[in-house]
């Protein structure tokens, strides 16, 4: 049977205390944000910031309980989470608390699977918001309290399993860069005194290709800033998006296997100088005019150490990017770049441990993919 949220919820949203207000900031009071919220939060126990007494009684805030399900209404919309205890929110949410008709982690549920529902529901010239009314008017297909706690029950398991295989990825990685350091000490300070070479006269780069989303005609991928997202190695092109061309690109604009392509340019100044390592596999794919392309030119150096002493924290310091807006990097700051160089048959063994641990994480990608498969087919055939 069908309920509106409104009738089996309470929604509450929040406010914010003025901030030039110093008696209003600092106090032992939760308060939380949207921000805070991420694809990944569940039970929020604690809030970045925290308001005074005074701060609540002058704003007229009402605190919500513990097991309340937050949702956030703007900025973005569709952010889910459970307070775990007493506090109060600003005004970009509109909170259930839940009656006793429906089980609070079921309608967390819900709500996690109609993201995209409820920016459709958004409203507003600005920017995009949901009202009270529009979450009160939202239907869902309520099974009894005890079925409620079962389907719970199996998204969490799942979210669970998901969570320690992303886990295990992130171990295996940090296993690789501490390999790393072990065998060749800091690359950027090189403290372990190996020879140096500059960086572009071990390989030679080319930008990228400016796209015109107007041209029609030879469909081919390519790699652009959003496909360096926690990636090393890029093997498995069908995830990589297609772009259409009036003609095949010119062969230097064509990658080829173990070609290493950065980050050239970009409005986040985190993601410039990032670096993936590409493998085409005599596929045709090209890579957009915010990326660098190095391809090496020399036997002296492996791929696999190349791309972990350039993925090194102490190496990305050099790719702090410059510009106002878009920050970016260009040929001259890689060719200020020393690389050291190891003898090749220590770079090798270093090879060797890379490609059995990226065998590793290749079963755990696999699981990952699985689990979110069953999480999304699990979520159409209870939620609809």
């Amino acid at each position: 049977m069908k309920y509106r949220l409104g009738d089996l919820c309470c929604i509450v949203s929040g406010s914010t205390p003025k901030t030039n207000v110093l008696e209003y900031w600092g106090g032992n009071l939760k308060w939380v944000t949207p921000a805070e919220l991420s694809d990944d939060s569940y039970i929020i126990n604690d809030t970045v910031r925290k308001i005074t007494e005074l701060g609540v009684s002058k704003t007229a805030l009402n605190s919500f309980p513990a097991g309340t399900v937050l949702l956030s209404s703007r900025a973005p919309i569709g952010k889910v989470a459970i307070a775990g205890c007493d506090m109060y929110c600003n005004q970009g949410f509109k909170n259930l608390i839940c009656s006793s008709k429906i089980y609070n982690k079921y309608l967390f549920w819900f709500l996690k699977s109609k993201t995209d529902f409820l920016n459709l529901l958004g409203r507003g010239a600005t920017f995009k918001e949901i009202s009270k009314q529009i979450v009160s008017d939202i239907e869902i297909e309520l099974p009894d309290f005890e079925k409620q706690v079962k389907v719970a029950n199996i998204f969490e398991k799942i979210s669970h399993l998901i969570y320690l295989r992303n886990q295990q990825l992130e171990q295996l990685d940090l296993l690789i860069k501490s390999r790393f350091v072990e065998m060749f000490g800091d690359p950027y300070y090189n403290s372990k005194k190996w020879v140096t070479k500059p960086f572009l006269e071990l390989g030679d780069c080319k930008n990228g290709m400016n796209f015109n989303s107007q041209e029609t005609g030879i469909r081919i991928r390519y790699v652009g800033v959003g496909d360096f997202q926690n990636r090393v190695f890029i093997t498995d092109k069908n995830d990589l998006p297609f772009v259409s061309l009036n003609e095949m690109p010119k062969e230097e604009y064509l990658l080829k296997n173990e070609d290493i392509l950065f980050v050239r340019s970009n409005g986040s100044k985190e993601l410039v100088g990032r670096c993936v390592v590409v493998c085409p596999n005599n596929e045709p794919i090209t890579y957009s005019g915010f990326c660098i392309r190095w391809r090496k030119k020399t036997e002296k150096v492996l791929i696999p150490f190349i791309i972990y002493l350039l993925k090194h924290d102490s190496t990305r310091l050099v790719f702090s990017g410059r510009g106002a807006n878009i920050q970016n990097i260009n040929q001259k700051m890689l060719q200020e770049l020393n690389i050291i160089i190891p003898p090749l048959a220590l770079q090798t063994q270093f090879a060797t441990f890379v490609e059995e641990v990226e065998k590793e994480k290749t079963t755990v990608k696999q699981s990952l993919e699985w689990l979110n498969t069953l999480k999304s087919k699990l979520m159409q055939e209870y939620f609809g």
